[in-house]
């Protein structure tokens, strides 16, 4: 096989996609007329945007404006603009063959790769699959409006596996049009360069389409031996007014490569936290990645304040991997292989009927509809040696087609008058996974499962005084096992499909305070989440993970948040308490399958690992007001946290410094801004994230001394 990523096929058919449409989600507006994105929003809650959340909304909910995302950032990971969301744990891993880390209020946690349990979507397109798996890796900042975090029991209504979401929105096109590049460049031989351009055909008064295309590319030789990578990301969204609504299409196109450097083990980070484990580099661990994906969006109003939103979309996803294992694990007969090769069909639509009007002295909005979601994998697995060479494509050793569809019928109701918000949502979910086996030398490994649940949640706010709200929500979660976890059993002389790993199911809760002055803005959120048959790692050796069912988790924490503004200088703070532990014992495996006498026990009251019990954000900004400079200081603080279930090991807690110096110009049409960022002032040793679980005990992932980012970006109006 050629190493190198594979040409994606054209977009599969999507001549359904006018029959297709966005649901279930509610959107957040601003206070002005135009903050309405149509059918391609998929926010959950309905309320007025101010400052960094939602004023009027009953659910935790911060939104990142795109220039806030990008000022003094190297736009090439969703970690460098967020670390200000309270609740959000989202750590690069300093590894693109992986992604990032990324977990809310405790769901996502136990990914060692991707993002599992948390919702993504790029302009109303969801970036997770039917499973909850997902990559965060083509989000384009470049032309990013926003991103909104959305976070607690109202996040459920975004379906199965939905314990939070990350919604990115582009940039719309407007008059005048607008061109920018920019640049930029760091240590380790890290650039980027992109191109955004928005604007609108036809006259102001009667506008044609609007564009937005946003093209990006970027590279890095990596801190660590086998860590170079490269990504290219283009996204168009062209959208078009009618009488009563609009049509929005929406393509966008990823293609990357990556080393895989892995992890290291206690010894090795002592030893040399920039190393890489022999294992990578004998297997020439890497990955490559080529997607392509169309959306079509429509909305029409009908009349007496009716709406009929539609949205579907299609795509393809290839991905081939080279993993590091070793050659004897995988002489059994139920092997997989140590070479990945994947190919994605998906597809999905959403119809939605909404309902907005006067009633009893509010203003309330009903909407109601049918989602589908459908991936279909073309799965194979090749053993990664011939004879003594390693790192390369050997025999098949697997073959299988994994499907995973759903079918969610949803209603949500929100009533909002100046001082009380009652909002009411409820969803049906049912996902289907079926597996058929076509490499049936070693036996027939096809399966067929099925998840099902009704979630219902409801939230009011409450506004105590001019310049405080209460608010609270409770509601039902559902996780559902990825078909990554389903893939094997843990049953001697047996492989394929696990139907015994069933759905973890929740009830969340949380209570909030926000207040806002003048000068001042800030946010209070109390949470308490239990969960049953929390999804845990059996085992994991020979590259085979295994999950199983535990028993009880909870998760209880504290969000708090501010923002303040005097003058010149502002600050903006964030801090995140959260307690995470198993309530009950279970037992793992230190070996795969699982023999008498290697299970070892997992105590009640270990902490979940991969979370922090606590995290901190200050950032102080001043405008000197001396050439359009601007200074900026940063503190990110993480805790400790734990790498496995029994809690032998940990990540020690680490403190970083960050200082920026910002610059911006306007000169008549044109706008420059430039910046010289270092991180990690103090060229901190620390561990960036933990592989959880890993059964080679390579838990850790270093993260990156002290290092150097410039950039520029130059801008013109016409």
């Amino acid at each position: 096989m050629n190493d190198s990523i594979r040409f994606v096929r054209q977009p599969v058919a999507v001549a359904a996609l006018v029959c297709c449409a966005w649901g279930a989600h509610a959107q957040v507006e601003s206070a002005s007329a135009t903050a309405d994105p149509g059918a391609l929003s998929p926010v959950v809650v309905t309320g007025e945007r101010s400052g960094g959340g939602v004023w009027r909304g009953a659910a935790s909910i911060d939104v990142v404006d795109g220039e806030s995302l990008r000022d003094g950032q190297a736009q090439i990971n969703v970690s460098e603009g967020l670390a200000g969301v309270p609740g959000l744990v989202i750590r690069n891993r300093q590894n693109y063959a992986q992604d990032l880390q990324i977990s809310v209020r405790g769901y996502g946690a136990r990914a060692t790769f991707g993002v599992r349990g948390v919702r993504l979507f790029v302009d109303g397109i969801p970036a997770s699959a039917p499973d909850g798996s997902g990559q965060v890796a083509n989000f384009p900042l470049g032309g990013a409006d926003r991103i909104e975090v959305v976070r607690g029991p109202m996040a459920a209504l975004y379906g199965a596996s939905s314990g939070g979401a990350l919604l990115l929105y582009t940039e719309e096109g407007q008059h005048p049009a607008q061109w920018r590049t920019g640049m930029v460049a760091g240590s380790d031989g890290l650039w980027r360069l992109s191109t955004q351009a928005t604007g609108k055909t036809g006259a102001p008064k009667e506008p044609g389409w609007s564009y937005a295309l946003d093209v990006s590319r970027f590279a890095t030789d990596g801190a660590r031996p086998q860590s170079a990578a490269d990504r290219t990301n283009a996204n168009l969204k062209l959208s078009r007014p009618h009488e009563g609504g609009r049509t929005v299409l929406v393509l966008n196109q990823h293609n990357s490569f990556a080393l895989d450097p892995q992890g290291l083990t206690r010894a090795e980070l002592s030893a040399n936290p920039l190393s890489t484990n022999s294992a990578a580099t004998t297997f020439n661990t890497r990955k490559s990645v080529a997607q392509t994906q169309l959306g079509l969006a429509f909305e029409q109003a009908l009349g007496g304040g009716h709406k009929l939103e539609l949205m579907g979309y299609g795509g393809q996803r290839q991905v081939v991997q080279f993993q590091s294992i070793t050659t004897g694990a995988q002489v059994p007969p139920g092997s997989s292989g140590g070479v990945i090769d994947l190919d994605r069909d998906y597809w999905g639509w959403n119809a939605r009927w909404r309902h907005e009007g006067d009633w009893q002295g509010g203003r309330l909005s009903v909407s109601a509809g049918l989602a589908s979601d459908h991936q279909s994998d073309q799965r194979k697995g090749y053993e990664n040696f011939i004879g003594s060479t390693l790192g390369v494509q050997g025999r098949l050793r697997r073959d299988e087609v994994n499907r995973a569809s759903t079918l969610d019928p949803y209603l949500q109701a929100e009533w909002r008058s100046k001082d009380l918000t009652l909002m009411g949502g409820l969803r049906q979910t049912r996902t289907e996974y079926e597996s058929t086996d076509q490499f049936l030398s070693n036996g027939d490994d096809s399966g067929r499962k099925t998840f099902r649940a009704t979630l219902p949640v409801v939230g009011m706010r409450w506004q105590w005084t001019p310049v405080v709200q209460a608010f609270a929500s409770v509601g039902k979660g559902y996780e559902i096992p990825t078909l990554n976890e389903v893939a094997y059993q843990n049953v001697v002389g047996a492989s394929g499909f696990n139907t015994q790993l069933n759905a973890a199911r929740s009830t969340s809760a949380e209570v909030g305070l926000r207040g806002r002055a003048d000068r001042f803005r800030w946010n209070a959120t109390a949470f308490d989440i239990r969960t049953n048959n929390e999804i845990v790692v059996e085992s994991n050796t020979g590259g085979r993970a295994i999950f199983k069912n535990a028993g009880r988790t909870q998760r209880q924490g504290l969000e708090l948040s501010g923002d303040w503004r005097y003058g010149p200088v502002s600050l903006v703070s964030a801090l995140t308490w959260m307690q995470a532990e198993y309530l009950d014992a279970f037992k793992t495996c230190a070996s795969s399958p699982c023999l008498v006498g290697s299970q070892v026990p997992v105590s009640s009251g270990n902490r979940i690992p991969g979370l922090p019990m606590q995290q901190a954000f200050v950032q102080a900004a001043w405008d000197t007001g001396w050439a359009g400079s601007r200074v900026v200081f940063e503190t990110r603080h993480v805790g400790g946290v734990m790498v496995n279930d029994q809690n032998t090991d940990s990540a020690a807690g680490h403190t970083l410094f960050n200082l920026g110096l910002h610059f911006k110009q306007d000169r008549g049409d044109w706008t420059l801004r430039e910046f010289i960022r270092v991180d990690n002032l103090t060229d901190r040793r620390h561990v960036g994230s933990v592989i959880v679980n890993d059964g080679t005990s390579r838990f850790f992932e270093p993260g990156l001394g002290r290092k150097l980012l410039v950039g520029l970006e130059a801008q013109r109006r016409f």
